[in-house]
């Protein structure tokens, strides 16, 4: 069926135009003409005959004369073994300079996978860093956040994990990335030989709006497919709260009502629609899924993290460059801490026991409190704790850090 043509634009506000179309779908893609050449569009929303669609590369050089050719379908991306090792943009075109890879085209978006056909969770996810497989043991299909802070090495923290996790495909989706930060992606995974096993879908803060919010949706169509041929897929998301600041500022544009403070009213479904990906098939592979959270003002009810609490199955808390012990939170933990070890949870406990008292001898001495033996035992306890447990570039086999926990702190902070 031949494509079908417009030749009149209703209006133009920032990169959204509005044509008037009949027989077109939410989400279809369209090309449209301007003077700085064919630029993708999407659509974003049907209003009776007005047809609001969000141009890829903006507005500029955009008239009401400009042609808009609508495509018949909505966003694809290619699945293939040759996506490993590769670098993406929001749209899926090639960042890496390599070629263009067009076969086997997958539709995104899709609805999240049938309860039926999930199992329970009940294996563990292994990354190498104890403060997660000691502490907060991440379990296939989890979806967990990582609450942060600007400035904090959250992006460090995926690398790390990325390069550690014993899965078989790793995909990271970015949004809103510091060139600078991509380049330490691609960089670190490289080096490392982990790049071979990864895909990278990757927005920058340059790049196009609409490709943020493509990122996601990408990243967990594909992830799917890999899933589906048994294998084990971790997905890295960074940052979701840019991802949720891209969805406000285009229903800014689109002038909708908004909701609390300007995001619009469906983000706590956005979110869902996409943390809900995550799932265990049965008899095939898994989709687990870590996503970076940041909460403007370290402000926990800023609705982006106020929201995700409740969709997902827990959390960390990544402060002072660590992942603290103290409000962070693994759901599923006790799926698989009792098939680890017999005593995991006894030196788990032991170990974050030992540690509150740490604190507390710490404001003894901050006080000017007199420091008894104990106090002291405490506090080189709380060092080595810190330095050796809670430090995101430790990669310590969990066994190891058992045996680590029992041996050197257990013991030797006993009365």
């Amino acid at each position: 069926m031949q494509n079908k043509v417009y030749h009149r634009i209703e209006q133009i506000t920032g990169s959204v135009i509005v044509v008037q179309a009949d027989d077109v779908i939410n989400g279809e893609l369209a090309y449209v003409d301007s003077t700085h050449g064919t630029s993708l569009a999407q659509v974003i929303r049907l209003e009776n005959e007005n047809v609001f669609l969000q141009v890829f590369a903006g507005g500029r050089g955009v008239g009401t004369d400009s042609k808009v050719r609508f495509l018949g379908k909505t966003m694809q991306v290619p699945f293939s073994e040759n996506l490993l090792g590769r670098v993406f943009t929001g749209s899926g075109a090639p960042r890496d300079n390599g070629p263009v890879i067009t076969e086997n085209m997958i539709d995104i978006g899709g609805p999240s996978v049938n309860p039926a056909k999930r199992i329970i969770p009940r294996n563990m996810v292994r990354t190498g860093i104890p403060m997660i497989d000691v502490f907060n043991t991440l379990v296939e299909s989890q979806k967990l956040p990582i609450f942060s802070v600007a400035g904090e090495p959250y992006n460090e923290l995926l690398a790390q994990i990325a390069l550690q996790a014993e899965v078989d495909v790793i995909i990271l989706g970015g949004m809103g990335l510091k060139h600078d930060d991509y380049l330490f992606f691609r960089d670190k995974l490289d080096e490392s030989g982990a790049l071979s096993r990864s895909v990278m879908f990757v927005h920058t803060a340059s790049d196009p709006t609409v490709e943020c919010l493509l990122v996601p949706d990408i990243a967990l169509a594909v992830a799917e497919k890999y899933a589906l041929e048994d294998k084990r897929v971790l997905v890295l998301l960074t940052d979701m709260t840019n991802f949720a600041d891209s969805m406000k500022e285009v229903a800014i544009t689109m002038e909708q009502i908004p909701s609390n403070r300007g995001y619009p009213g469906d983000l706590y479904s956005q979110l869902a629609a996409r943390y809900e990906k995550a799932v265990d098939f049965e008899g095939s592979g898994s989709i687990t899924i870590l996503a970076v959270t940041t909460m403007p003002g370290d402000d926990v009810t800023h609705p982006v993290p106020d929201n995700t609490g409740y969709i997902t199955e827990g959390q960390f808390y990544l402060k002072n460059g660590r992942i603290e012990p103290f409000g962070s939170l693994s759901r599923l933990k006790q799926q698989v801490n009792d098939k680890t070890r017999e005593d995991h949870r006894t030196i788990m406990d032991t170990m974050i026991q030992l540690y509150a008292s740490f604190k507390e001898t710490l404001e003894k001495q901050s006080m000017g409190f007199r420091m008894s033996e104990w106090d002291s035992k405490l506090l080189k306890y709380g060092e080595r704790f810190e330095n050796e447990m809670m430090t995101i570039t430790v990669n310590l086999p969990l066994e190891s850090a058992l045996d680590a926990g029992w041996q050197r702190y257990c013991i030797k902070a006993d009365r």
